[in-house]
């Protein structure tokens, strides 16, 4: 056993840059390599694919990647673990051992399964997700190659890690940690300078891919291969640790870590340490995402372009109605959105123009297929000057819609199938504990209530990353400096945030306080609707959503706008 365990990561999602693979193991050293290639919306997609072909299921990028791979791997002795086998991980790694033999490289195969539940008449899907305890027995067992199917995306680092240094269930700290790390490498180069809020000034034209150097107390240090490009410091691991959280309080079937207790410290250049983290038994539930088709959508977006601009968008909105009445049925959701992307007095066409955005639902496919897409175009040449569409309107395409639910994990069958065709049931922990919100912490002293201000983005003080859980979206929020936070953490109050971002003003919007890091972190309930895959509002995994708040003016303390060394930010 090596004091230090490397674990890198070379995919954040089902269509990530495909050299990573190559790259990591290429460009430095490392015990691991894990790859994330499953979210909410992939399982949909996977499930889709599933019924026109029994014997997918799973994410082919992978094999492909590794026809090169598995190779670079075997010569330097590196583990690879993925989750890659989506809802058919057997499938998955028979087709790795077939790829094994055809390039003639010797590699030991294993995978976990137990993760598919039975699925309700309606789904598509229904897995519950699982914890590390499966990965880490493979791993104890000499596989070099594991692949599972629904993991957490945080047990692609609990596995390896437990198997290397022995960690069992209770050693909570210890997983804890480990869970910290896989949080910050899930999502590939987020860690690493991508989707930054103070990107500027960075090479940013090809992040490298995020690596977490885990001691055996759980501690990890995350950097990057030496020479690639990005940047690893506190303000990128800070915004990866507040993606898609909620409150202190970040529960897994591994053990439940405590964010608040997370501490950073620069480490040296491309260097940051994660210590203190502690962790506390897990729920006796796991999590289980269940996904269905939840009908058929269409979407027209027209062009408006110079004067009357929102004249012209009530016109066509008129028509389309007139034209909706005509038919036989209406769609059950009707949905119009004007975004003003045009400017006065403009120097180019697409700069004088805006943006009406119709999106209609129904459960019936032609009626938003053919009532839709003839209706806009019958109107070509009756409607409002300049008229025209982006694209020719389409037939209308179906949506998906993920579920949450909750089962006891006691009756989920979590299942190592060991290099030699053995079959290892993970026993769950023993000691759980429900999961219950933390106390409030106490707040920084605020700023003086006298402190001149002046009018100016949020973003001049602040960073901020958010993204999707379900139908709900996350907003996290971090300070530059102490200053900043004593004022962030009095000012920001879920009332304000409301009223700073309009679209959530009738929508239930909870505060978390992380003190540690300096930051707030947000879960706005329902913003999303039924979830990414029903492509529900403009951003439907809310991915933008901490940058709008960013850019929002509020009057700031004078002293913090002088004081505060911020990268480069325009308004």
């Amino acid at each position: 056993m090596t004091a230090v365990l490397r674990i890198g990561n070379a995919s954040g999602f089902y269509g990530d840059r495909f050299d990573a693979v190559r790259e990591m193991l290429t460009g430095g050293p490392l015990d691991v390599l894990t790859g994330d290639y499953l979210a909410e919306l992939t399982m949909l997609i996977l499930g889709r694919s599933r019924l026109k072909d029994p014997a997918r299921g799973y994410a082919t990028t992978f094999l492909r990647q590794l026809e090169e791979g598995l190779g670079l791997a075997h010569e330097r002795g590196v583990k690879i673990v993925a989750n890659a086998g989506g809802l058919n991980p057997a499938g998955l790694a028979d087709a790795v051992r077939e790829l094994a033999a055809k390039v003639g490289v010797p590699v030991r195969v294993a995978h976990v399964e137990g993760d598919s539940l039975p699925v309700p008449e309606g789904f598509l899907t229904a897995n519950a997700y699982l914890g590390g305890a499966g990965i880490a027995a493979c791993l104890t067992a000499g596989a070099d190659v594991v692949v599972t199917g629904r993991v957490t995306d945080a047990a692609l680092v609990t596995g390896p890690a437990a198997a290397h240094f022995g960690w069992g269930p209770d050693d909570h700290d210890a997983l804890a940690g480990a869970v910290v790390a896989g949080h910050v490498l899930e999502c590939g180069t987020q860690a690493t300078g991508g989707n930054y809020s103070f990107f500027r000034g960075h090479d940013l034209r090809r992040p490298g891919f995020p690596v977490a150097e885990i001691h055996a107390d759980g501690s990890s240090v995350i950097t990057k291969h030496d020479g690639t490009g990005g940047i690893v410091d506190i303000g990128t691991v800070t915004a990866q640790l507040l993606y898609e959280t909620g409150g202190a309080r970040y529960a897994g079937p591994d053990v439940t870590a405590r964010l608040d207790t997370v501490r950073l410290t620069q480490d040296g250049p491309d260097r940051v340490r994660i210590s203190g983290v502690r962790g506390e038994a897990p729920p006796p539930t796991l999590k289980a995402g269940l996904t269905r088709l939840g009908g058929w959508r269409n979407e027209v977006v027209l062009v408006l372009t110079g004067l009357d601009i929102e004249a012209k968008a009530q016109l066509v909105q008129d028509q389309f109605a007139d034209a909706l009445s005509r038919t036989r049925t209406r769609p059950d959701e009707v949905r119009w959105e004007l975004a003003r992307t045009d400017r006065d007095d403009a120097g180019t066409e697409e700069t004088a123009s805006a943006l009406l955005r119709l999106v209609v639902r129904d459960q019936d496919p032609d009626t938003v297929g053919r009532a839709v897409s003839g209706a806009a175009i019958e109107l070509a040449l009756g409607s409002y000057p300049g008229f025209h569409v982006t694209a020719p309107p389409g037939k209308g395409e179906p949506y998906g819609v993920f579920e949450a639910r909750y089962v006891p994990a006691a009756e989920v069958a979590h299942i190592a199938v060991l290099p030699d065709g053995r079959r290892e049931r993970q026993k769950p922990p023993v000691r759980t504990q429900p999961l219950r919100e933390a106390g409030e912490p106490p707040l920084p002293d605020p700023l003086p209530s006298t402190a001149p201000t002046r009018s100016a983005p949020l973003g001049r003080i602040a960073g901020a990353r958010s993204g999707d859980k379900g139908g709900d979206a996350n907003v996290g929020v971090w300070a530059l400096g102490e200053d900043a936070w004593r004022w962030l953490a009095h000012e920001l109050t879920a009332a304000r945030l409301k009223e700073l971002l309009p679209e959530t003003a009738g929508l239930t919007v909870v505060r978390h306080v992380l003190p540690n890091l300096r930051a707030l972190n947000f879960v706005v309930h329902g913003l999303l609707g039924e979830g990414v895959a029903a492509r529900h509002r403009f951003d439907p995994q809310a991915k933008a959503v901490g940058e709008w708040l960013r850019s929002r003016h509020l009057p700031l303390p004078v002293s913090l706008l002088e004081a505060v060394h911020a990268p480069e930010v325009t308004a």
